[in-house]
């Protein structure tokens, strides 16, 4: 094996179902050994590239190469050498996590004492020890998601596929599930992750950005926010959010502002546009007329947030 060679190759990777273009001739390469982060809205893509890329549905146009293997020629060779976790918890309820454990590492070809030692490294990595004859069902979702992640991983994937592993996880434990990627990634295995949270996506090493089947962006997440973000981030602290949005919004409308994105951040505003820093008064005063207090302003390097709303827009 080459561990030069990239761990994905798409090329032209297309996927239609009748008229629909789920996936419309994108181009991507996952390094070995890098956290590779998947982004974007609900229905961009996202999913049915991941099922392609496991062999699971066969592609309309394109190639695409897994470990240095076309997937359309041995997909059987590959699938030992990969792991999957989906976005929707897919282990069984009703048994322990040593039983799950058990029966995903069977299912993998592992017996005996390798089975065993393996679930114990599992156990260790993912602070599970002590809660092996826990059922499932009683594990909370931070908890849920490694023993999940536990099962995808038993048979030491080179190649590990997670969709969205994170969604409706609570901060500190997607936090905690961010730290055992890293351990991962430590011991070698490559990471290919869908998410929809923008704390998540910074801590990718590259990212690709998908709208309605089309590649928008590449790159790490510096090399977005550099290349994507043309104006500046203004950031507002008003006495009244939601109204302030709606009055920004409606001056860019009017054409009395040349914004091009208003968007609420918890109490805070970002408006985003060329030169911001010369528009600071207009705006102040903007709002002013409609009975909001600004408050502070400055100009901010803009986040990963404000880089996927003016990409998505």
């Amino acid at each position: 094996m080459k561990t030069n060679q990239p761990a994905i190759t798409a090329r032209n990777l297309t996927k239609r179902f009748g008229d629909f273009t789920a996936v419309d001739g994108i181009d991507f390469e996952v390094r070995r050994g890098e956290i590779f982060g998947f982004l974007g809205p609900n229905g961009a893509g996202k999913t049915t590239t991941i099922r392609m890329m496991l062999g699971l549905l066969q592609p309309t146009a394109g190639e695409i190469e897994v470990l240095g293997i076309a997937m359309s020629n041995h997909p059987e060779r590959i699938r030992p050498r990969i792991g999957y976790m989906s976005q929707r918890f897919s282990l069984y309820n009703d048994l322990t996590v040593l039983q799950n454990l058990r029966f995903y590492g069977r299912a993998y070809g592992l017996e005996n004492d390798v089975l065993e030692e393996r679930i114990r490294e599992a156990l260790r990595m993912t602070n599970l020890e002590g809660r092996e004859h826990t059922h499932t069902k009683d594990l909370s979702g931070g908890w849920r998601q490694r023993l999940a992640l536990n099962a995808a991983i038993l048979h030491r994937p080179e190649l590990i596929f997670l969709d969205e592993p994170t969604a409706g996880v609570d901060p500190v434990s997607r936090r905690a599930f961010w730290d055992l990627l890293y351990k991962l990634i430590a011991e070698g295995i490559t990471v290919f992750v869908t998410t929809h949270y923008m704390d998540e996506a910074e801590h990718c090493h590259r990212l690709a950005l998908i709208q309605r089947g089309k590649l928008i962006a590449f790159g790490s997440p510096e090399e977005i926010k550099r290349n994507v973000m043309r104006g500046q981030v203004l950031e507002i602290a008003p006495d009244d959010t939601p109204k302030a949005v709606k009055v920004l919004r409606a001056a860019r409308e009017a054409g009395k502002l040349p914004l091009d994105e208003v968007a609420m951040y918890g109490p805070l505003v970002h408006v985003t546009g060329p030169e911001m820093e010369r528009h600071e008064e207009t705006i102040a005063a903007e709002l002013r007329r409609a009975g909001i207090e600004p408050g502070e302003m400055a100009i901010i390097e803009p986040s990963l947030e404000d880089v996927f709303i003016a990409c998505m827009r």
